[in-house]
Order: C-alpha cells, then sequence, then structure tokens
C-alpha cells in the first residue's frame, strides 16, 4: 500500500523506505538496529546511498595516511638549541596553560618588580621564594648596599592599597592572589619602619591610653615593661582607640571605639563600653591583610590622611568587602598596624628580626667590605685628645665636644675640600654632594614629605634637596616624631673660601658631604641624628 500512495517516486529499495520516513522522528539506528546492522533478507546496498542514512565504517579499516615528505631546497641541518623549542624542557615555556593557576613546588615563575622611578625588572622565582630572598637578588643586582631594611611592597593601584610583605611570605603565592589585568605590582624600596617596632622604644609605640586594659591587668610592671614582655614573646598587647569606619556599600563615615582582643577586632555600638552586648565584630585578622591606604581623600573619601584597610583573602577585586578605617594622626595608626602584625604573625615576625640581625653579622656577599651602614646607628661620637680614644657618653660633654669640633672642623680639612687658589673658582665643593645617594636634586616639599613616608616615618630618615625658594640654597629633610622637619642650608664665602651653614655662619661646613657626616655623629642644632637617608635604586 505504500508503494500505491507514491506513484511518482522510484522504486525503494527493500527495507529503507521505513529508515527514510522515520529517520526525523527517531533515533538514526531505528529502535531494533545497531549502527551498520542490515535484515537478514536484505540484498546488496544500493549503489547512491541517501544521507540520512548511517553508516558504519570499521576501525580497523581505517589507515593513517602516509605522511608526504616537504620539498625543500635547503639542506637538514640540525637545531644546535633543541631545548629552547621544547616546552617540556625549557624553563620558559612549561608554564601552564590557562592563566597562572596555583604555583607548583619546583616549577618557575616570572615576577615583576618596579623600582620607585617605573623601571621593571623580570626575575625567575621558585614557587617556594621568599619575599626576603627576592630582595636579596634586587640589591646584588642593583648593586646596592646590603641591609635589611629592604622591602618588596605590595601595591594595588586601583585601589590607594599598599603594604610591605614579611620576610617569610611566598612572593609567588602573593601574585598568585591578584585578579587578571589588575594594575597590582611589586614596589622594591626601603622600608626604615619594618622592624623600628624591635629597635625602638616599645612605650612610644604603644601610648598608655592605647593598652590602658594590659595595664590595668598587670598593675605591678611597669608601662615600658609590659611592652618589651609583648614583643619578647612575640604576642600582641589588648589595643584600643578611636577609629572613623566606613559603611559597608555607603560613602558614610562613623566614629566608633575599637577594641583589639584574641578572638579578633571588635567595636562598641554605645560609646566606650566594653560589655560583650555592645560589642560588634568586625574582621578576622588572620584571614586577611592590612594595607594602608595611600590616598583616601581622593577614593574613599577618608576624614583624614591615615587610612587603613582590612583586605579578607576571599577579595579578589573591588572594593566590596573591603573593611575601611581611619585614625585621627599617625601615632594611632601606627600603634594600630603594628598591633595588627604582632596579632597575625606573632613569634614569626621577631624570628624574622632576628634572622636579619644574623644576616648583617655575616660578611658580605661579594667585592671588598662595604662602606659603614648608617642604618646600623652604630656611631657615636669619641674624644681623641689623649693618648687613647674614648667614648663619650656624657650627653652635655657630647654638645660641647660637637660645638669645637664644628669650630675646628673647616680648618683641619680645609687641605682636603679646597682648591689652589688658582682654582678657587672651581665648583668642586658646590657640585660635590650630587654624587651622594642622599641628595636629591630639586624635588618639590610635597614629593619629599611622600617620599621619607613611604620609606618609613622613623626617627632620623632623612634627605637633602635643591630649595625651591631660595635657588642657591638647599633643604635637610628629617623626620623625628613622625614628622617631616625641613631646615635650610645658605652657602657663603669668607675670604674667598666657599661654606655652607644651617645656624647663620656658626657652623660651617665646607661642602654638604661634611655636613650630613658631621650630623650623623653629633646632633648639633637638629631635634636627632642623622640615622636612614632615603635612596632610589635603578632597578
Amino acid at each position: 500500500m505504500d508503494g500505491g500512495a507514491q506513484p511518482s517516486s522510484p522504486p525503494e529499495p527493500p527495507g529503507t523506505g521505513g529508515a527514510e520516513r522515520e529517520g526525523a522522528a527517531s533515533p538514526p539506528h531505528g529502535p531494533g538496529l545497531g549502527p551498520g546492522e542490515r535484515d537478514a533478507g536484505e540484498g546488496p546496498p544500493a549503489a547512491d546511498v541517501k544521507r540520512s542514512q548511517p553508516l558504519f565504517i570499521h576501525a580497523g579499516s581505517r589507515k593513517p595516511a602516509p605522511e608526504e615528505p616537504r620539498a625543500s631546497s635547503l639542506p637538514c641541518i640540525p637545531n644546535p638549541f633543541p631545548e629552547l623549542c621544547s616546552p617540556s624542557n625549557s624553563p620558559i615555556l612549561s608554564s601552564p596553560p590557562g592563566g597562572q593557576g596555583p604555583p607548583r613546588e619546583g616549577a618557575s615563575h616570572v615576577v615583576k618588580v618596579f623600582s620607585e622611578d617605573g623601571a621593571c625588572r623580570s626575575l625567575e622565582a621558585s614557587a617556594g621564594t621568599t619575599a626576603r630572598q627576592l630582595c636579596e637578588m634586587l640589591v646584588r643586582r642593583a648593586h646596592a648596599l646590603h641591609d635589611h631594611s629592604w622591602a618588596l611592597v605590595e601595591l594595588h593601584q586601583h585601589l590607594a592599597l599598599e603594604r610591605c610583605l614579611e620576610d617569610h611570605e611566598s612572593v609567588v603565592e602573593v601574585q598568585g592572589t591578584w585578579p587578571l589585568g589588575a594594575d597590582s605590582r611589586f614596589v622594591f624600596r626601603k622600608n626604615f619602619a619594618k622592624y623600628e617596632l624591635f629597635k625602638s622604644n616599645g612605650q612610644s609605640l604603644f601610648p598608655e591610653v592605647m593598652v590602658s586594659s594590659c595595664l590595668e591587668a598587670n598593675k605591678s610592671m611597669a608601662h615600658s615593661e609590659l611592652i618589651q614582655n609583648f614583643l619578647n614573646s612575640g604576642s600582641c598587647p589588648e589595643v584600643q582607640g578611636f577609629l572613623h569606619l566606613r559603611e559597608a556599600g555607603r560613602k558614610v563615615w562613623k566614629r566608633f571605639y575599637f577594641s583589639l582582643r584574641r578572638s579578633g577586632l571588635y567595636y562598641s555600638t554605645k560609646g566606650t563600653s566594653k560589655d560583650p552586648r555592645h560589642l560588634q565584630y568586625l574582621a578576622d585578622l588572620t584571614e586577611s591583610n592590612i594595607y594602608y591606604v595611600t590616598q583616601g581623600k581622593k577614593h574613599y573619601g577618608t576624614p583624614t590622611e591615615f587610612g587603613f584597610c582590612i583586605k579578607p583573602y576571599k577579595v579578589r577585586s573591588g572594593t566590596k568587602g573591603l573593611k575601611l578605617l581611619c585614625s585621627e594622626d599617625e601615632q594611632s595608626r601606627t600603634c594600630w598596624m603594628a598591633a595588627f602584625r604582632l596579632f597575625k604573625y606573632g613569634m614569626q615576625l621577631y624570628r624574622n628580626y632576628q634572622q636579619a640581625q644574623a644576616r648583617l653579622s655575616q660578611p658580605p656577599w661579594i667585592g671588598p667590605t662595604p662602606l659603614r651602614s648608617v642604618s646600623d646607628n652604630a656611631l657615636v661620637a669619641m674624644d681623641f685628645s689623649g693618648c687613647t680614644g674614648r667614648v663619650i657618653e656624657n650627653p652635655s660633654e657630647v654638645l660641647t665636644a660637637a660645638l669645637e669640633e664644628a669650630q675646628a672642623w673647616r680648618k683641619k680639612t680645609t687641605h682636603r675640600y679646597s682648591l689652589p687658589a688658582a682654582c678657587q673658582s672651581s665648583p668642586l665643593s658646590a657640585a660635590i654632594h650630587r654624587t651622594q645617594p642622599w641628595f636629591h636634586g630639586r624635588i618639590s616639599r610635597e614629593d619629599t614629605q611622600r617620599l621619607i613616608g613611604r620609606q618609613g616615618l622613623v626617627d632620623g630618615v632623612f634627605l637633602v634637596r635643591e630649595s625651591q625658594r631660595n635657588p642657591k640654597g638647599f633643604v635637610l629633610s628629617l623626620c623625628h616624631l613622625q614628622k617631616v622637619k625641613h631646615y635650610l642650608i645658605l652657602p657663603s664665602e669668607e675670604e674667598g673660601r666657599l661654606y655652607f651653614t644651617m645656624d647663620d655662619g656658626q657652623t660651617r661646613f665646607a661642602d654638604l658631604i661634611q655636613l650630613v657626616e658631621f650630623h650623623q655623629i653629633n646632633r648639633g642644632i637638629l631635634p636627632c641624628k642623622l640615622r636612614h637617608y632615603c635612596t632610589c635604586v635603578a632597578l
């Protein structure tokens, strides 16, 4: 009956009509036949097979086509560097496909590090390379003076956040947490405040008003002794004080009373109350990183410039999830940041400091013994008037000796720093300071304060620059009590000889090098000695 329904169509081979009509609604092979099977009564397959009919191709009957040799007019030359063309053997081409991924043990990773002038250097690092090891590699390549103040800074420009990596942190792991395409980078620079909490007076770092609860619990101990016990044990004292907190999802800042306890960071919803009913849990510091906010007023509208941020590990990009805080002054922010570091790293932080001190006592890595490092703070006042030298310990005697030495120093070093009479017009004494690492040329007052702030607001951090108001003068910028002060240096002439002074000629120096070296040993008119000079290295 099916054949009579379509008289105009040619006769179909047996067994193909059903497959033709049911191909659109049923599976290609039909419900009862497997692929490539035919009915027993069927004849040989038709010559013109329809496209809708499935065919079975035996795997054994398919042979790969032989590879045709490539025609070339050049002779076959063996590759002299096969390791550069083999991804399995090449350390450069062996990176896993599909992005960075988790760091593999033993694999090589490329880490880009920037200097403060924007120059970049790429280094090859393994998964276990620490921040201290990478800093030592950069110090060797830059031929810089080796000390423990060099640091690797993690900078997120789009968020205006930065933090100094601890010596034991893995650089590759930190880099692996960055989102793809973000403008995050590592910056290599000095950070004199990294271990200042172990070297300075703990009483100034943790004011009594911010550790009052610890003092009440240990009434028999003095403030300085209590803080020193905490630092030696690698533990963190309970810190409390007022901070500004930015509300989540809003640009509104509110002032709360915060408390840092062993279980985390809390703030009180009712004044300065420490009642558990009024304490609100804010963040778990063990699962977060703490960052400085560099441009708080511009990006987040902070009430002051002393902002910082708690960034949980799970927050990869964007501002959602960030805990933005702001303190009243720099001393308060320094206290909170030091407490956060002790809270998170504990004894590991003190071990890093001890290892850094031990490295300084080791012989230099290359070349002759370097010049003395002012960062060692080993310069003392000496008296060589007798047969043997002695250390002057009396402060009043130190000041008297400093004034006497300042008056006689120029006469003693006249032959060293001056030229013959025929060459008195030579600008040697007026330009020799340009070769020194502490001289920064013609930079502005604002850039000076920003540079000193980035390298650590520690007593004695300084630089010398050209004065913008006085074209012939210079400025000594010095940090003291976490504030940057500026002292004008004026040139003058006497009997045809050039000298420099900061106190209207009472203390005179043949050049700026002599002025700096004098104040590294003697305080003079300054509030403190010159200890650490700001410097920028070229990578």
